[in-house]
């Protein structure tokens, strides 16, 4: 006997996504969260960006799946009345050495599908007076969500579909059985034990682990890199986020100003490759995202940077090592029979994240 037609473990933005996906095309669903609450990990700390889909490789999953996913989410965000805003972003060069940069990021971009309008200095000046730039990249399609009013929105979507979320449950085991799988582990203190047809391994930070509890073959090597938050005290003097070149060698994309919707500024993150999980923001930062700053807003007061947050993503690839793309894998890659597991999820995970719950919902309909 089978309890459910789909486990999701990890109710994360992806993972809630796909649930209510196939939640609402008539799958009994059941989304497990060892948290109290979900997406309280990669998916509530990052910049809530929406991104257009301009720094990714041609023909990579994350540059197929950011560009769907974006007008996927723009369109969610408009029928279940999400707060979001289509702000814009501009990418500087602070020198003249930095053009080339600016240059390949827009052929990047193009190549993506993706147009971005080249500005002198003197129309960057125009839309962000404040911004030192000798020329700079305006994306039009990048914008920002409320990424907790988001998760609230697919958990309202699967619920309404009949589907269930359970927080506080640990998935400990995973077990192939005759017509599906089997899990255990413990839910708020006491052991659990249910069958489903298929599972999707959701769990972002807690995927390969996951992985292990099946018994999966060749799991990939996770790195654990910190991105760290400072907001900015008083009105924000920005219109747009701002994006710096992308630090050369670097996993990130620079110390940037993001916007929330309540127009609270704030800057991050850096890049810090962690061997445990750690959360914490060391208020000593401060002048070095300062003087990070201070190439592009010399008008930056570090008195006024503080301390706000930090996300950690789950990478692929280690310190120095090119970026990796997502990975999504099946039974013909990892050997356990009904399992669909989602590795390597960061940016632009919630940008895609329907797009990578339509990709999900075509492997799991091909089984």
């Amino acid at each position: 006997m089978v309890d459910v037609d789909l486990v999701v473990i990890g109710a994360g933005v992806v993972g809630l996504a796909i649930a209510q996906r196939m939640a609402r095309a008539g799958r009994s669903v059941l989304v497990l969260e060892q948290e109290e609450a979900p997406g309280l990990h990669c998916s509530s700390r990052n910049s809530e960006v929406i991104h257009a889909g301009i720094y990714y490789a041609p023909g990579s999953l994350k540059a197929q799946l950011c560009r769907q996913g974006r007008d996927l989410l723009y369109a969610w965000c408009r029928d279940y009345r999400v707060p979001h805003q289509q702000l814009g972003k501009l990418l500087v060069a602070v020198n003249e050495d930095e053009i080339p940069a600016l240059l390949r990021l827009q052929a990047n971009a193009a190549a993506n599908g993706v147009e971005l309008i080249w500005l002198s200095a003197a129309e960057v000046q125009a839309r962000e007076p404040q911004v030192r730039a000798v020329a700079g990249l305006l994306s039009p399609l990048t914008g920002i969500v409320d990424s907790h009013a988001l998760l609230q929105s697919f958990e309202a979507a699967l619920q309404a579909a009949d589907g269930e979320l359970l927080c506080h449950t640990q998935v400990e085991h995973i077990n192939p059985t005759h017509g599906g799988l089997e899990l255990s582990g413990h839910s708020s203190g006491e052991v659990f034990s249910l069958r489903a047809r298929q599972v999707v391994n959701a769990g972002g930070l807690f995927a390969q682990p996951l992985q292990a509890a099946a018994g999966a073959q060749q799991i990939l090597p996770l790195h654990l890199c910190q991105g760290r938050y400072f907001s900015y005290s008083g009105r924000s003097p920005f219109s747009h986020l701002v994006y710096p070149m992308p630090e050369a060698n670097a996993a990130g994309l620079g110390v940037h100003a993001t916007l929330d919707l309540g127009g609270q500024l704030r800057f991050g993150p850096d890049v810090r490759y962690l061997d445990t999980l750690d959360y914490q923001v060391d208020e000593a930062l401060r002048e070095r995202f300062a003087a990070a700053i201070a190439r592009y807003w010399p008008e930056v007061d570090a008195a006024r940077l503080q301390p706000a947050y930090a996300g950690v993503r789950p990478k692929l690839s280690a310190a120095g090592e090119p970026a990796r793309d997502f990975v999504i894998q099946d039974q013909s890659e990892h050997g356990v029979p009904g399992l669909i597991a989602l590795l390597g999820i960061e940016s632009p995970g919630l940008t895609a994240s329907l797009a990578l719950a339509e990709l999900v919902a075509q492997r799991l309909d091909a089984v």
